[in-house]
């Protein structure tokens, strides 16, 4: 019997992820835990910056009007779902990493990026230093309450983790994680959630449809 497939990141992307799974013919369990909103910050003068750096399409989503003014930016992004959030707004996508931010970074020193602009989450994982000029926080994503049922609906699941702070929320949650086969987006998703797992595995490239590619093979 197949296992359910658990998509666990905020909406609209649980949504969206949610629905491919089920147009594949599996079921998916659909428990966000965390919902993202936009803040409040201060459009800088882009003249002071060579590149921007993007980790997340929320920060596409939600960074508002400011993005304007950046606009003349070439961008670097992790995974193609960033790099195309970026580009529907008219941003010049010049690399897309698949290694996660540290990687994207020195991607981006090896292409010549001396003074980059992160706009970011308020939990993030990549810091100003070396090429990174500043971090500018965009949007915010909080933890939302799960009923002991929701959780307990986890077991014998496939959960999809695509951040290392959902696979610690997941880790606080789950009922027994021995029962639960972990797909992670990257290394420090999967370190992020810790041990003890019936199995986990990580997606050959930071993008959705990996994720969901390797959820199936496992669920079965």
């Amino acid at each position: 019997m197949s296992r359910p497939i658990a998509v666990l990141r905020p909406d609209p992307g649980n949504r969206i992820t949610a629905a491919a799974i089920e147009g594949r013919g599996r079921t998916a369990i659909r428990l966000p835990l965390f919902a993202t909103r936009p803040l409040a910050w201060s459009v800088p003068d882009a003249a002071a910056f060579d590149a921007l750096i993007l980790t997340s399409a929320n920060a596409v989503r939600l960074a508002g009007d400011g993005l304007e003014t950046l606009r003349g930016l070439p961008v670097h992004a992790v995974g193609e779902a960033t790099a195309s959030a970026a580009r529907r707004v008219g941003f010049d996508v010049v690399s897309v990493g698949q290694k996660g931010a540290a990687a994207l970074v020195e991607q981006a020193r090896a292409m010549g990026v001396r003074r980059a602009l992160h706009l970011a989450g308020q939990e993030r994982t990549l810091e100003a230093g070396d090429i990174v000029a500043a971090v500018l926080p965009v949007y915010a994503s909080e933890a939302l309450p799960i009923a002991p049922e929701a959780a307990a609906a986890l077991a014998g699941s496939v959960a999809l983790v695509q951040s290392a702070r959902a696979g610690a929320r997941l880790a606080e949650i789950a009922p027994d994680r021995s029962t639960i086969v972990l797909v992670a987006v990257s290394d420090a998703a999967a370190a992020g959630a810790g041990r003890g797992w019936r199995a986990t595995a990580i997606a050959a490239h930071p993008e959705t449809e990996a994720l969901i590619d390797l959820a199936i093979t496992l669920a079965d």
